[in-house]
């Protein structure tokens, strides 16, 4: 009994610190889901053509004005000669030579702030922007703003799903090997009720070896979680920056949590009902 038992805490305690890694992971994109959607934004850009006539000078002129809307975090100035050329890496060398002058226009790309990147306020930012006689149009990838605005929610909304299921699961790999190290014991208990041990002084030890268990399994998580962003941040580094050390250290706070409670509240639940089990109920 005592080999499987042994066996029993240790395999719970491999499933519980693999379920526990995974709350972690989920957490972690939970809490910076607004970073995670800004650096996204950030990099959505706008883009203002200008019309054909219109001279270097006054398209400078015209982006210093640009610049001081609330809405641009940023702008860049984008000459016909460079666009030609991102044009001909992308077209080939002899794309021009269809034309009599070239179609390029001169351009100034925007970022705007994170808040202002939804389909409602991109329209209102291109009517501002367009508003200027020099300016010919004001373009933006709409669909594609409100497809990231909308997978963004549900994002976040299936991560917290996730982590309700990932706790249920958790707790029941606990309950489990709670159940049968109670079990292992409950004569014991039966004989601790029977000389008038209170209800509290028979959970204690319990709870106590619960949260040891949790705690134990936690520390493996955040260790394999730590290792998990190292291995993030050597392929994805720009991703790895949005990940402040104080939203890690939130995170690390909510696995530990999560492992001590929810062996602490499983150990509870069925010490209680092993407490109320009368002699005969031991047998089966």
């Amino acid at each position: 009994m005592k080999r499987r038992l042994a066996s029993a805490y240790l395999s719970s305690l491999v499933s519980i610190s693999l379920v526990l890694l995974l709350v972690g992971v989920s957490s972690l994109l939970m809490v910076n889901s607004k970073n995670v959607s800004d650096y996204f934004k950030k990099n959505m850009k706008v883009s203002i053509m200008f019309k054909p006539e219109v001279l270097d000078n006054q398209v400078i002129e015209y982006q210093g004005i640009v610049d001081a809307f609330p809405f641009v975090a940023s702008s860049e100035f984008i000459s016909r000669e460079r666009g030609e050329e991102e044009m001909k890496a992308l077209l080939g060398e002899d794309f021009l030579s269809v034309f009599e002058t070239s179609p390029i226009p001169v351009s100034v790309e925007i970022t705007l702030h994170p808040a202002y990147v939804t389909g409602d306020s991109l329209e209102v930012v291109s009517a501002k922007i367009g508003q200027s006689d020099i300016v010919d149009e004001v373009v933006f990838q709409k669909t594609l703003v409100d497809a990231l605005n909308n997978n963004l929610g549900r994002i976040s909304a299936f991560l917290m799903i996730l982590i309700v299921l990932l706790l249920f699961v958790s707790s029941v790999l606990i309950g489990n090997t709670i159940r049968l190290n109670v079990y292992d014991k409950r004569f014991s208990v039966h004989t601790m009720k029977l000389v008038g041990a209170t209800k509290a002084f028979i959970r204690k030890p319990f709870l106590v070896k619960a949260a040891f268990l949790g705690l134990f399994a936690s520390l493996i998580a955040i260790i394999l979680l730590v290792v998990l962003l190292f291995v993030v941040k050597g392929e994805l580094s720009q991703l790895f920056e949005l990940f402040t050390p104080s939203m890690l250290f939130v995170v690390m706070g909510i696995v530990i949590a999560a492992g001590a409670l929810i062996c602490v509240a499983s150990t509870y639940l069925l010490v209680g009902k092993l407490v109320s089990l009368n002699k005969g109920d031991l047998y089966y």
